[in-house]
């Protein structure tokens, strides 16, 4: 037997995922040294015995219970045995690279098109069951680094890797223009999935991060399919643009309405009348300027559609009117022409008149100092006989005899109907 060993410690160094003690040679006794998150696993006849956490332990039948099956005790209770020691780095071991070693093949989601793309990325991994990786990993290898286990664990990754993207870009329909926006949540639902690969393997797959989509920018359909998809996104972003544009020209017509609105009522305050009374100016106004100013006594029904449209409207232009028939010279003239009637009817025509207000006949105006013929209706210069018919143009009472205006319905003198 070689020379027995007095401590056992670690003496690999910090990117050392497992190390294995050179010496297998020891006694009951030996100091086991083993510093914090780490562990000690003691391995014979292929199998992982007794294991160890942090700290300073000494080898005694105690406990190595597991080893001590396999050798006989010596009289001074320091007995040597042959076994492997290993010491696992518990610490998660970050930033290993990983890569798929051919394309993704898959069936685009949105535009079902046949694609093929491959990825990259990182991961950590962090020794969870010593026993267990032992013996699925180590084998004879006298450690494992960062690139070992990777090699060891390289089937997992090139097989489960892209079976399960390409299952997860079908479900999610994601579409391959926009696979770059979804890296965070698949690189988290591939590292649910993948765990309990590693956990057979005694790892724990602690961080797994999808960093990088090659995508085939050589391929036709990709180029043919890209093309569209951007054109289609910026045709809609166009129309939003259209649509916020327009929603903004209206806000902005809205608002200067109202503005005009603002300037309008602060303008009527400072004059001192509302709206309504404006309006009743406007028709006021219109009234006033008509021609015929004797027809005021006519305006009744106005007045009332007037009064029926507002009684503020209806109280200020009736005021209005009053006002204005007030303020009328008088000139002695009555609103009628005396003995002017209508060759037609016979009714009373009003001075001016142009037109019969009851039958609609057409009449000659009569010169200033002229009078209508009631025979023919045709002026005539007043005297007793019309000048164009040769009618007496002043009738008598038929009761008292009396001269009777002409146009008279009744007798001024004695009243009776003529």
């Amino acid at each position: 037997m070689a020379d027995l060993v007095d401590i056992i410690k670690y003496e690999g160094d910090n990117t050392t995922f497992i190390w294995k003690h050179p010496i297998e040679d020891f006694n009951t006794g030996t100091q086991l040294i083993v510093h914090e998150s780490q562990e000690a696993v003691f391995y014979m006849n292929g199998q992982a015995l007794d294991l160890f956490g942090p700290g300073r332990h000494e080898l005694t039948s105690q406990n190595i219970p597991l080893i001590g099956r396999f050798f006989r005790r010596a009289t001074d209770d320091k007995t040597p045995f042959r076994c492997s020691v290993w010491f696992i780095n518990k610490t998660e071991q970050m930033a290993i690279k990983w890569g798929t070693d051919s394309k993704i093949e898959y069936v685009e989601p949105t535009y079902k098109f046949p694609l093929k793309i491959g990825a990259s990325g990182e991961m950590s991994l962090l020794a969870e069951d010593s026993r267990k990786l032992l013996v699925k990993l180590v084998g004879t290898e006298r450690n494992l680094t960062q690139a070992s286990l990777v090699v060891k664990v390289r089937a997992i990754l090139m097989t489960r890797v892209k079976t399960y993207m390409a299952n997860l870009i079908r479900e999610k329909g994601i579409n391959i223009f926009s696979i770059d926006e979804h890296l965070t949540d698949m690189s988290e639902s591939l590292r649910e999935l993948l765990m309990p690969d590693f956990a057979d393997y005694g790892v724990r797959l602690a961080k797994f991060w999808v960093m990088n989509i090659v995508k085939p920018e050589e391929d036709r359909s990709y180029q043919k399919f890209r093309e569209l998809h951007f054109r289609q996104y910026a045709d809609v972003a166009e129309a939003q643009l259209r649509q916020q544009v327009g929603v903004i020209e209206q806000q902005t017509q809205a608002q200067r309405m109202v503005i005009e609105a603002q300037g309008i009522a602060q303008k009527r305050a400072m004059e001192g009348f509302t709206y309504q009374e404006e309006r009743g100016f406007e028709v006021a106004e219109k009234v006033a300027s008509n021609e015929a100013v004797g027809q005021m006594s006519n305006l009744g029904i106005g007045l009332g559609v007037i009064s029926g449209v507002g009684g503020t409207i209806g109280s200020t232009v009736g005021g209005m009117i009053g006002n204005t028939l007030g303020n009328l010279p008088n000139t002695g003239k009555p609103n009628q022409t005396a003995g002017a009637v209508c060759p037609g009817c016979n009714a009373a025509l009003s001075q001016g008149a142009k037109f019969c207000t009851i039958c609609g006949r057409k009449v000659e105006p009569a010169s200033l100092g002229d009078q209508v013929c009631p025979a023919c209706g045709k002026p005539t210069p007043k005297g007793k006989f019309c000048a164009e018919c040769g009618a007496p143009l002043k009738s008598a009472c038929s009761s008292c005899g009396k001269e009777v205006p002409q146009g008279a319905k009744f007798c001024p003198d004695c009243g009776q109907p003529q």
